[in-house]
């Protein structure tokens, strides 16, 4: 990113007319995405305080007005890179709900999907992004965020217990424990490490389920 091949502000043939409308939004998405691309990573590797506009400028090998372009302020960038993570773990549970099954095929689904994306950028930043570095009104729709996951996963766990397939106990302690222990994946996974990142997921799991499972034998896959 930031080099001249691959900077979306790299300058390109006009196009005609008829598709330079079209072709002008899509390169504000094109732009607008290498911003959030080149902060998330920013973020979680420095941290959303340390980190400046004029870095993430940097990276990208333009000016800071330009990024305002594009966001008013770093909080707005921070905001819409844990939308996207967030957006991920939601997209998981309903695939999972979608695809059915008892509740502890589902909740397996579900963890497989939010293990592999807590070691991804967006993800990451979710579980890195402590919400009192937000502005009032980011933090607030961050925690909305957060507890619309937790409200969605804590009715899978539910389901699994009433169907008989998770442990009964406290879904509210199962689910706190179970995005705790994979939101610390975050911290610590390497990608350069001898694990590749499914094989860290399948392990994380595979432990967490033999806790709740009814039958600890049960294999995620």
């Amino acid at each position: 990113m930031g080099s001249e091949a691959s900077s979306p502000w790299r300058k390109r043939p006009k196009a005609p007319q008829a598709d330079a409308a079209a072709k002008r939004e899509q390169l504000r998405e094109r732009k607008r995405q290498a911003v959030l691309n080149a902060a998330v990573q920013a973020f979680n590797e420095n941290g959303f305080a340390a980190t400046s506009l004029e870095d993430v400028a940097k990276v990208l090998s333009v000016t800071k007005p330009t990024i305002y372009h594009y966001f008013a302020d770093k909080d707005e960038i921070l905001f819409e890179c844990v939308r996207l993570g967030s957006e991920g773990i939601r997209e998981a549970i309903t695939r999972a709900e979608a695809r059915g099954g008892s509740g502890l095929e589902r909740l397996t689904a579900i963890l497989l999907d939010y293990a592999a994306i807590t070691m991804r950028d967006f993800g990451r930043c979710v579980a890195l992004t402590s919400d009192h570095e937000m502005s009032e009104t980011s933090r607030i729709r961050f925690r909305t965020l957060k507890r619309e996951i937790d409200e969605a996963l804590r009715r899978v766990v539910e389901a699994g217990m009433e169907d008989g397939s998770l442990r009964s106990s406290d879904p509210r302690l199962v689910t706190f424990t179970l995005t705790g222990a994979l939101n610390w994946v975050s911290r610590w996974y390497d990608p350069a490490g001898s694990l590749t990142s499914e094989e860290v997921a399948q392990g994380c799991v595979q432990t967490l389920l033999n806790g709740v499972a009814a039958n600890p034998e049960t294999k995620a896959q």
